[in-house]
């Protein structure tokens, strides 16, 4: 039986970072299959991962268990009859809720032979009040419904603010294993603890299946109603202080609507190429290797998307 990991995180939270960890310590000599599903027209995410050997089914339309249920069954039932694999890790839209997904493996798991083995959420730590506070339906979906929490950027937290994040996991979630280490200084048996603590979970989360099933299309919003994205692929060479004050104006300015992820990869004007990040008041831009053409995705609310193409589309 194929065991089955769904890992959720709203935008910018580090889900692709703490999945290298598992694929690279945590499950080391596992048969691994990673399937993502990006909110957003320009694909981006899994070039990231496709270095680590494992194998990438990308997902593009929207929300993994709305718009994609037909493929999403087709998808999975194909990866485990093809690669068979010990283990598939699923990582969902940043903007899609954890109970929908887990449904929709739920849905296939007989005709599939899979089990889930655990939902895990990593969680923002310094966002988390701006987040239940503005899409509380989305982001608070993903807390309650994970068996093991993983906050990230711990590093840079004050104790008194990392309670103050603990507290509120535990207000929405109080039986699941929270991770609070950051994640350089984890061992691997650190890791397997936490999730075998959350594993007790799955038995009660999978009895919440059906719940989940009679509610779904009452009262709810999908994710493509709440968020939008905008991408363009583009030639334009960006000077590497031109992109930094970019994302800078996306956190301080709301003319672009309100941006909550930027990504991309592109072409730096001195030849060399740049992958960046973005999340509010957090940037990242690396050196990376070339890319068969420059690409941006932003994702967010009420975007400007004319603003967008005149500052990006260039």
């Amino acid at each position: 039986m194929t065991r089955v990991d769904i890992i959720s995180g709203f935008l910018g939270a580090g889900k692709t970072t703490f999945i290298k960890k598992l694929i690279s310590e945590v499950y080391q000599g596992e048969k691994i299959v990673l399937i993502e599903n990006e909110f957003g027209e320009i694909g981006i995410d899994s070039r990231f991962m496709q270095h680590s050997g494992v194998e990438v089914t990308e997902m593009n339309s929207g929300c993994i268990c709305c718009t994609l249920v037909g493929d999403f069954a087709r998808s999975l039932k194909q990866v485990v009859d093809e690669f068979t694999p010990d283990r598939v890790i699923i990582e969902p839209s940043g903007v899609g809720k954890l109970s929908e997904v887990a449904d929709a493996v739920m849905a296939v798991k007989d005709d599939c032979d899979i089990e889930i083995s655990s939902r895990i959420t990593v969680v923002d730590g310094s966002k988390i009040r701006m987040y239940i506070k503005n899409f509380n339906e989305f982001y608070s979906n993903q807390i309650e419904h994970a068996s093991t929490l993983v906050v990230s950027r711990t590093q840079n937290m004050e104790e008194k603010k990392l309670k103050e994040c603990v507290d509120i996991l535990q207000e929405h979630n109080h039986d699941a294993a929270i991770i609070t280490t950051p994640w350089d200084k984890l061992e691997r048996g650190a890791v397997i603890d936490a999730l075998n603590h959350g594993r007790n979970l799955e038995e009660e989360l999978i009895h919440e299946h059906h719940e989940h099933q009679h509610d779904h299309d009452h009262d709810h919003h999908h994710a493509d109603e709440i968020f939008t994205s905008w991408g363009i692929q583009t030639v334009h060479k960006f000077e590497r202080s031109e992109l930094e004050d970019i994302l800078k104006m996306f956190s301080i300015t709301d003319d672009f609507g309100q941006v909550l992820r930027a990504k991309g990869i592109v072409e730096g004007a001195n030849g060399k190429w740049m992958e960046f990040d973005m999340v509010p008041d957090e940037i990242e831009i690396r050196e990376c290797e070339p890319d068969y053409t420059g690409r941006i995705c932003v994702i967010g609310t009420e975007l400007n998307e004319e603003y967008l193409s005149q500052v990006l589309g260039k």
